[in-house]
């Protein structure tokens, strides 16, 4: 592995020279055991530790099909759907890895009585299968999320909708919370040259997930102008999308819970920003009961902002804690779009709100490979920048995970694989000294 190490920080490039390099037949990963999914049990999920679940183990190195790469993993971050796993909720994912062995020929080495984590990547091309023409070894890569077999008609006009769609690393195997990592050719995409391999592996998920909720027909469609709702605006996913309205001409209306975050989101560039602890919101009065009193005083709050305009569109991730709010709040005609539900999932909602006054629900997960793409380019381009704002050595990811599932971080919790030390794998200097203030924005 040192071998694999030493050759990519020198910056040799050339296919012959990683193609020579010896693959380990083993590497470390971070994992969860399929014997310690009952290790919670009878907890509150807040009192799940993913510190005790995680673990840092060396694993396997998997064999690499057809349409396969293998990568070095010089860095990854950590998402929420990490957090899921770790805790096992709603469910221990290695259901999913044992119904993707049986579904797809070639996919029996997913299930393992291990799963190694996480949904991005940074790093370099050292293997590929036969079939494989995109990518060759020692390119510089990043991977998105989305793995599809494409054998059915209905994902070919989305690909999100293929019957066997599957986030890789957490309902596949061999993610990228490790030193190697196993990915299909079509999700790579080259990495941004102005970027560290941290800074670099910060964005596939959150960047392209938030792009299809609030840009692509898919999801909201935004437009110029458009008023914007985001909670969790300094989190992962609402870093991303309070910088996607800014940058096509939309107002966001950012609800963070701390002043420090408020801050910010003020350094993007947002000037409305809802401090939702300091107003003191709470939406549910008991556990089955929603306070609809305070639905009022917060779109009250929100109109006060913006001039006495409702929001065009609510970017919903939250879930149970917040959704009955974001169906009041979103203007007649307006739009609610949503994922992940990191409070729950069960949404409840006066339906009266949404029927009456003509509001629409839009599902949204993850993003098709073309809006993967052009998501990846906004970061490329410098329109869009990472929100990193600590990053960990591998071998402490149950740690970096427990920071996000506490909610004590801000942006984006990066986790250092190969790379030896943060800093390293910028290959274009001069772009980015040009955006140096805003790359460590969230660091500073």
């Amino acid at each position: 592995m040192q071998d694999i190490v030493e050759t990519i920080v020198s910056g040799e490039t050339s296919p012959a020279a990683f193609a020579s390099l010896p693959v380990p037949d083993s590497y470390l990963g971070a994992l969860v055991h399929a014997d310690e999914t009952a290790m919670f049990d009878g907890m509150t999920t807040r009192d799940k530790d993913p510190v005790k679940s995680i673990h840092v183990d060396r694993v396997a190195t998997p064999e690499v099909g057809p349409d396969e790469v293998l990568v070095a993993a010089m860095a990854s971050c950590v998402n929420y759907n990490t957090v899921w796993t770790s805790i096992f909720e709603p469910m221990p994912t290695f259901g999913f890895l044992r119904r993707y062995a049986k579904s797809v020929p070639g996919a029996e080495q997913h299930d393992r009585p291990y799963h190694v984590l996480g949904s991005d990547l940074a790093g370099v091309v050292l293997r590929v299968g036969a079939a494989v023409r995109t990518v060759k070894p020692g390119d510089r890569v990043v991977a998105h999320c989305l793995n599809v077999e494409l054998a059915a008609p209905d994902g070919h006009d989305d690909t999100m909708l293929d019957p066997e769609q599957r986030i890789w690393g957490f309902e596949t195997n061999y993610g990228g919370l490790a030193q190697l990592a196993l990915v299909k050719a079509n999700q790579l995409m080259p990495k941004p040259g102005h970027l560290t391999w941290e800074e670099a592996a910060a964005s596939g998920l959150v960047n392209s997930t938030a792009y299809r909720q609030l840009v692509s027909r898919n999801g909201a469609d935004m437009k110029q102008g458009d008023v914007v709702l985001i909670w969790g605006a300094a989190g992962g996913l609402g870093s991303y999308a309070t910088q996607l309205v800014l940058n096509g001409g939309g107002i966001p209306v950012c609800v963070v819970s701390s002043p420090r975050k408020a801050e910010l989101v003020r350094s993007m560039g947002a000037e409305l920003v809802l401090d939702r602890s300091a107003e003191g919101f709470r939406f549910w009065s008991g556990e089955h009961t929603q306070d609809q009193s305070e639905w009022r005083r917060f779109g009250a709050a929100v109109r006060e902002l913006t001039g006495g305009h409702d929001p065009d569109i609510v970017f919903e991730h939250p879930g149970r804690e917040t959704f009955g709010a974001s169906v009041y709040v979103a203007r007649r005609g307006g739009t609610v779009v949503t994922c992940a539900s990191t409070t729950g999932y069960e949404h409840v909602y006066d339906n009266r709100h949404l029927w009456m006054r003509l509001k629409r629900i839009v599902g949204s997960h993850f993003a098709n490979y073309r809006e993967a793409w052009e998501a990846n380019r906004l970061i490329a381009t410098g329109a869009i920048h990472p929100t990193l704002s600590t990053v960990h050595p591998l071998a402490e990811t149950g740690r970096a995970v427990a920071e996000v599932h506490a909610n004590r971080h801000d942006g984006k919790v990066g986790v250092l694989c190969l790379a030896p030390e943060p800093g390293l794998g910028v290959d274009d200097p001069q772009m980015r000294d040009r955006f140096l203030p805003q790359l460590t924005r969230f660091r500073n």
